[in-house]
């Protein structure tokens, strides 16, 4: 089975961080409990307790090791893995989420993001990457402002009421889409 689930959940171990093959891992245990509001008594009430054992790899590992503790409610994303074992005196089941996300809940508390500058090395941001659609590279100008050279940084407006003086009123969708104005048919 590896299908794709998100959990609530209370952290029930301290994170263990260890290194497998030059890998970090950091492996700890979620409890997610069943909520439901019971009619005939009128009031929300527990149901069954699902244990899960999450595991963080790489630069997430690391982070989770240094952000996430013990009794501290969380959200995670990722890939269920259902594994039965066998140890020759008993048998079961493991239900293990290979983590792709994860956060504090922040419905019972607050925390404070700290940014890894070094995390973006592996992959590119988009607002580092970004231009505009002009193949320009100032990131300030916006849809349907032409630039004026003479002027420096000025811009004129080329906008769709423009667009309609010059055809005697009657504004075209295409006059429009250019202006970056949404045609309302």
């Amino acid at each position: 089975m590896n299908d794709t689930i998100t959990i609530v959940g209370t952290v029930g171990t301290d994170p263990e961080k260890k290194i497998r093959n030059g890998v970090p891992i950091t492996t700890f245990r979620v409890a997610s409990k069943e909520r439901r509001f019971d009619r005939a008594t009128g009031a929300w009430v527990d149901g069954e307790t699902n244990w899960y054992t999450a595991s963080a790899y790489r630069r997430l590992a690391e982070h989770a090791f240094e952000s996430i503790h013990r009794r501290e409610r969380v959200v995670l994303t990722g890939r269920l893995r259902v594994r039965n074992w066998d140890n020759g005196e008993k048998r079961g089941t493991s239900v293990d989420i290979d983590i792709d996300a994860i956060g504090h809940d922040l419905l019972f508390g607050t925390t404070t993001f700290h940014s890894d500058d070094t995390a973006s090395s592996g992959s590119s941001s988009s607002a580092d990457t970004w231009t505009s659609p002009e193949g320009g590279d100032d990131g300030w100008s916006a849809p349907g402002v032409d630039r004026d050279e003479s002027a420096g940084s000025e811009a004129s407006p080329s906008s769709g009421a423009q667009a309609a003086e010059s055809t005697g009123g009657a504004t075209e969708p295409r006059a429009l889409a250019l202006a970056g104005v949404e045609a309302p048919f």
